[in-house]
């Protein structure tokens, strides 16, 4: 392995511009694009599956939570406006921004009943609550006596 001292402008040059992305080469502001995957935790429970989705920064109603059949659609969309003015009313730099995201999960057949899912957005987490029906709940051990 070697290591390599950047010492020179145009290397550096070449690294810091064009190993961005397109979006973020020429953005207003320099930042990276708001376009992502946020992070999922899935967990199966005795009584039910709980989601966990990772989206810091958004409020509750940014959220659209779909249930078609056995598919369930999470997706959000997010716009941010940043306005310097004159005093004059003419504007000196506006900008706009985009996040948005879409995941959606494949439910196990019969399993849950879309009519009690629950949602909640707190602390920079939407908790998904899918509770199991009835007959695909696990049942207890069932000792059968013999005639």
């Amino acid at each position: 392995m070697t290591l390599i001292r950047y010492n020179d402008f145009l290397p550096r040059f070449f690294d810091d511009n064009f190993t961005k992305d397109f979006d973020q080469l020429f953005s207003l502001n320099n930042a990276p694009a708001k376009s992502f995957t946020p992070a999922v935790n899935v967990k199966e429970e005795k009584d039910s599956y709980q989601i966990e989705v990772a989206v810091p920064g958004m409020k509750k109603e940014d959220f659209k939570v779909v249930v078609d059949h056995d598919l369930l659609m999470i997706s959000a969309k997010q716009e941010d406006k940043k306005e310097d003015k004159k005093d004059d009313g003419k504007y000196t730099r506006r900008e706009f921004r985009y996040h948005s995201f879409e995941r959606s999960f494949r439910l196990p057949k019969n399993e849950v009943n879309g009519d009690k899912i629950k949602a909640r957005y707190e602390d920079g987490i939407l908790y998904l609550d899918l509770p199991k029906r009835e007959e695909a709940r696990e049942k207890p051990t069932r000792l059968i006596e013999i005639a």
